[in-house]
């Protein structure tokens, strides 16, 4: 469902919640935070404030949302918005033999940085998904962790962008 700006400020916290819980991957908690920031001037305004958030969370906060989300080209049960984001790249079509590419992929990624490999996929496609896994698991741990949740941010604002309308 879409909103507006002034629906969305005009709402209690619990509403809001409900409205923009899923922006962020099984973490409403940073929509619910991010309601005592009202009024909301502009949809960048509210991203900003989101990203704010998420800013301020502990490191174990930090690493909980990163972990909320789910491996790429997986089977597993996902939020509906993953699933769309997953399908418009075409990760829900993988043949046999890139489906076991990314599970390889996932899983390396995993054992080096102990949390899911992410990427704003509205943004790629199959090939550059591939490439991205590639080039990143050179990254650091610390580098990693920044660069999951720049990802997961982005993923935020094109979440945000298609739930808000003018």
């Amino acid at each position: 469902m879409q909103y507006s700006l002034v629906e969305l400020n005009q709402m209690g916290s619990e509403e809001f919640t409900e409205a923009l819980g899923a922006i962020f991957e099984h973490t409403p908690a940073i929509a619910r935070n991010t309601w005592d920031d009202r009024p909301f001037s502009s949809t960048a305004d509210l991203y900003a404030k989101m990203v704010t958030v998420v800013s301020a969370m502990t490191p174990a906060q930090k690493l909980a949302l990163i972990q909320a989300h789910p491996d790429l080209g997986s089977k597993a049960k996902m939020a509906e918005a993953s699933v769309s984001e997953q399908a418009g790249a075409g990760l829900d079509r993988l043949s046999v033999e890139e489906f076991d590419r990314f599970q390889f992929l996932n899983g390396e990624y995993r054992k080096k940085f102990g949390f899911p490999f992410i990427v704003a996929v509205k943004n790629h496609t199959k090939t550059s998904i591939l490439e991205a896994f590639k080039q990143r698991l050179d990254n650091s741990p610390e580098t990693e962790m920044q660069q999951a949740l720049a990802e997961i941010c982005e993923i935020a604002r094109l979440r945000l962008e298609s739930a808000i309308h003018n």
